[in-house]
């Protein structure tokens, strides 16, 4: 089992950064993957960013390459997303994602343990 608590979110203007962090307790040495995912109102969840644990390899949807960074402190068992130039469309509940197992990064799907969500907000 492991449980994701987020932080870090707010209410940013269009083009500034806001960086996330999510927790990870538990069973952390079964960790083989961890995700962020966002979801807009009346929208889908949709994939952000993913990493895997054991290398650090990444992965990101188009939308937010150039932007947004996922990175993980091993030492801390915590993952953070840096995101900047942010836009009015990336306002969204953000969710941290983990799996204890292989899988595909972008989907929801693949993902076992979530944290709770966390807000951002993006004025023009």
């Amino acid at each position: 089992q492991l449980q994701l608590v987020e932080s870090g979110g707010g209410l940013v203007q269009a083009g500034g950064s806001l960086r996330l962090s999510c927790a990870v307790s538990g069973r952390t040495f079964s960790t083989v993957a961890m995700g962020w995912f966002r979801q807009a109102p009346g929208k889908e969840r949709d994939f952000v960013t993913a990493i895997r644990w054991r290398d650090g390899s990444t992965y990101s949807a188009d939308s937010v390459k150039g932007r947004f960074t996922i990175s993980r402190d091993s030492a801390k068992n915590t993952v953070h997303l840096q995101m900047n130039s942010l836009k009015p469309e990336d306002t969204a509940v953000y969710y941290c994602a983990a799996r204890d197992y292989s899988g595909s990064y972008s989907s929801q799907h693949e993902y076992n343990y979530w944290g709770q969500g966390t807000q951002v907000t993006v004025s023009s």
